[in-house]
């Protein structure tokens, strides 16, 4: 099997299944961090994930260190994090990653603190994944 793989040059142009697939193995990644969990080890909540142009939602769940992805959208969310276009969602993984201003955050801020170091590792793994579309076990994602 060849696990040679090219990278995604324009992630607005997949399709939400395809970005979808590429987002939670980003999650998985981001999951597998240390200092990730450290930073949520007193965090509990449901964060709302959303991208307007494209309709697509998905929920991060926390508790206690530990975070769950959910392809639905929470009903109640704790904090939701929105961006208004595919573009600027991606374009976020392919700068820098602290960087807050292209997301909108609505809900409790006392939230944020515990969000931001998972928000940056999310990018951070969102850009590697976007450069070798792979999983495990070398299957291709988009």
């Amino acid at each position: 099997m060849n696990t040679e793989s090219q990278g995604i040059t324009d992630p607005s142009a997949l399709s939400k299944r395809a970005a979808r697939r590429l987002i939670q193995r980003a999650f998985v990644l981001t999951g597998r961090e240390r200092n990730v969990r450290q930073h949520i080890r007193e965090a509990r909540g449901a964060i709302l994930w959303v991208i307007e142009d494209w309709d697509l939602a998905w929920t991060i769940l926390f508790d206690k260190g530990r975070f769950a992805f959910d392809r639905r959208p929470a009903k109640r969310p704790d904090l939701t994090l929105s961006w208004a276009s595919a573009e600027l969602f991606f374009a976020q993984a392919e700068g820098d990653s602290r960087k807050y201003e292209t997301c909108q955050r609505t809900g409790q801020a006392s939230l944020w603190k515990f969000v931001q170091p998972v928000y940056g590792a999310f990018f951070a793994a969102l850009r590697e994944v976007l450069q070798n579309p792979v999983d495990e076990d070398g299957t291709r994602l988009a």
